[in-house]
This record gives structure tokens, sequence and C-alpha cells, in this order.
């Protein structure tokens, strides 16, 4: 039974918590014998040094942990600047037998896979992508906050028996702003909307009139300017945070010219939110299905006894793959992108919408790989299908037969093909 090889002869394997961690370090020998050294450390700073003294005392600078939601941070803090090489790995390859769980079994284990190099390390971007997918990702929520917020003053709205949702398309357009401004101040007193109203808007003015009869109670009145404050305070905080955001991703300018030149991709913001949940470094990933696969846009391999239990997209990319659908459906939708489009309206009526989405999203990704890897902008003619038919294709009879039929030649059944003339369709 030949052995597994060794790669890190002196490594540390580490449980982590909320308050202490727990690092075990395997030092193997040139007999191959493995001895064990645990010790347990609190997660303040100094006791983070003290850990880091003390692997350096045993020559250790390999060191593997779990990604225990966010409790790793300040390890990888403390140790990343002092040129350890550290490793984050998901839970589900690391995670030990229920029944033999302690902590200190739990950093031994931690520490035996890792010596083996059997534990699969999670991608962790560089400090300034980190923190610029920090605050990507914190747009993202407030973004979230604004959506909701627009919701409670549409209910506000409809529970007080006003239809502005019906005659504007958008209730926080000019002219509904304008006019829920007047309705506020005047409390279920009738007013004319006509000087309220854009000269651009498409519905006449007295539809608009009738959509305001309605009245606000006052306990709704005063909930729909709390609504509106919120909102403009949310905007203001929006508006700092992407100059912050802006300003962190100055260096990333190349990166983002090349992201504008896709389908799909029309914002610099979008642009900065896919760098920053991949980075700009494509090395990272092994090819482009590794990545698609990182990003939750892959399907599943799970067969048992030669059946495929499931191929749907696994859990991952929680940031990225709802961004990449919405790029790959806004790509769908570009005249200029028959590429995209064309693919895209073929899937879905094959496949239906949701595949189709995914199915987009995962052709842009692996576009952006390649162009990062090789600093090009995208070039839609390598997507697009070659009209020149194949000298030779070699087809069936039955494929013969359907390739007349699309042609609009009724064949029947009672037919007889001569041999020359099946070997002719044959070799169409």
């Amino acid at each position: 039974m030949a052995k597994l090889k060794i790669v890190y002869p002196v490594c540390c394997g580490a449980d982590v918590h909320r308050d202490f961690l727990v690092a075990c370090i395997a030092s193997t020998d040139a007999a191959g014998i493995t001895t064990y050294d645990s010790k347990r450390f609190s997660t303040y700073s100094g006791d983070l040094r003290k850990l880091s003294t003390w692997l350096t005392d045993h020559n250790c600078r390999d060191i593997c942990m779990e990604s225990t939601g966010k409790y790793w941070f300040p390890v990888h803090n403390i140790l990343e600047p002092l040129g350890f090489n550290v490793v984050v790995s998901h839970p589900k390859f690391v995670k030990a037998i229920k029944g033999k769980k302690t902590d200190k079994k739990d950093a031994m284990w931690i520490a035996d896979l890792f010596k083996h190099d059997l534990v699969r390390g999670s991608f962790i971007p560089p400090p300034d992508i980190r923190q610029l997918r920090d605050l990507c990702r914190y747009w993202v929520k407030l973004s979230a906050y604004v959506t909701g917020e627009k919701n409670r003053a549409q209910n506000c709205l409809t529970v007080s028996n006003f239809k502005l949702d019906d005659v504007f398309s958008s209730v926080f357009g000019k002219s509904a702003t304008a006019i829920t401004d007047q309705l506020l101040l005047h409390l279920g007193e009738p007013f004319d909307v006509a000087p309220f109203v854009d000269k651009r808007c498409k519905t006449p003015v007295d539809v608009i009139q009738t959509a305001v009869d309605g009245a606000f109670s006052p306990e709704q009145a005063t909930k729909l300017q709390i609504i509106r404050r919120h909102m403009s305070n949310l905007d203001e905080l929006k508006d700092s945070l992407e100059r912050l955001i802006f300003k962190l991703a100055e260096p990333y300018k190349s990166e983002i010219a090349l992201l504008l030149t896709v389908p799909g991709i029309h914002e610099p913001m979008t642009a900065i939110r896919i760098i920053a949940e991949i980075g700009a470094d494509m090395s990272v990933f092994e090819s482009a299905k590794h990545l698609c696969s990182w990003a939750g846009l892959a399907p599943q391999n799970n067969e048992s006894a030669g059946k495929k239990k499931t191929t749907r997209i696994g859990k991952a990319g929680a940031y990225i793959k709802p961004l990449l659908v919405q790029v790959a459906l806004a790509a769908s939708r570009t005249k200029s992108a028959t590429e995209i489009s064309g693919k895209y309206q073929s899937l879905k009526k094959r496949r239906g919408g949701k595949k189709a989405r995914i199915a987009i999203a995962r052709r842009i990704l692996t576009a952006i790989y390649h162009m990062f890897s090789k600093s090009e902008a995208y070039n839609a003619a390598l997507y697009q299908k070659s009209e020149k038919v194949p000298e030779k294709r070699m087809v069936t009879t039955e494929q013969a037969i359907a390739i007349l039929c699309s042609q609009g030649i009724i064949v029947k059944e009672e037919h007889i093909f001569p041999p020359q003339v099946v070997k002719a369709l044959v070799m169409v």
C-alpha cells in the first residue's frame, strides 16, 4: 500500500473559535514519525502575537485553519504580514467524524490533512481587494435598504387610496415626487396636479388628477415622511461610499476598461464589483472552469451507481452569481451583442429561462477570465458561429430525412430510397 507523501514536514492546524483557538504543530522527522504539540491561545491580538512567536520557535511557517464565519480574520490579519503561509479551508474539507470531536482533536486532524496537502485552500484575495470587496458588499446592502424603503413608501400610498403607480412608470420620478410633496403638504385637501406634471409625461393630466383622489391619515403621513428622510440619508451614504470605492479602484483602471467592453456591463460600478469578488489576477484559479465552479455557475457532480442524482448549481457565489445573472440579462437584451442574445434565445426555448441565464452568466465569466489572463478586450467574433457549412458531415439516414423535412420536402414512409440516394444523403 502506497504511503501518502508528506508535503509539509512541519505545519500547524488551528481550530478557531470566537474567543480562543487551539493550535497543533505536527512535526515529521526523516523516519516518517510525527509528533504533535498543542497549545491554546485567545483571539486577542496580543495572544495572537504569542502564537506567531510560538510557531517561529518551532520553525513552523505553514498554518491551516477552518473558515468559520469571520473568526479566522483576526488570526489571518496577524500572521499574514509576518510571512506565514496561511491556508483557510472550507469546513467540508476538514470536517472530522462526529462523536470523536474535541478542539484538540480537530486541530490535530487539520494538521494531519494539511501535512499531506489534502486540504484545498479557499481563495483569499490580496488586502486591497479584500477592502474593496467589503465596501462593495456594503454598497449592495445599502441598495437593498433603499429598495425596501421604496416598497414601504409605495405601501403608504396604496393604503391611502393614492394610485400613482398606475399613472407613472416610477413613483419616485420627477413628477410623482413633486405630487407626493403636495399630497403631504395639503393632507386631503384637493389641488391641481397640472403644474407638477412634466411635459414629457404620457399620461393625461385628468387621469393623474383622478389617481390622487385619496387622503393620508396622520399616522401614514408621518410614516411616509420618515421613510423619505431615511431614503435621502441612504442616498447620501451611498454617494459617500461610492466615492471611497472609486478611490480604492483607481489602481485597476485598465481592468475596469476591459470589463466595460463586455456586453451587459455598462457602468463602472458593475465592473468594480466584479473585480472586488474575483480579483484581477487569474493565476489563482487553475482554469476558467475552476473559476465558474467557485462562482457557483457549474453543475454539481452527484453520481452513484451510474445514476446522476442532481445537476443543480451550487450555493457558492452569493454576491458574484446574482451580479453576473443581471449582466447576462442585460447582455441578452443588447441588440448589438447577437452572439449573446441569439444563444440566450436558443437556450431559453430548449431549457427554459433560468438555465439560459445561468449559461450566459457562465459564458461571460469565462470570457472575463481569458480577458484578464491575456489583457485583451472582449472579442465578439470568438463567440459567433461560422456560416460556412463543413464539406463532409456524417449523419444517419434518419438525420438526413430530418434535414430534408426541415427544407420543406415531404418524405413519406412508403418512399424507398435506392442505395445511391441514401449514400448521397448521408454525405450531406
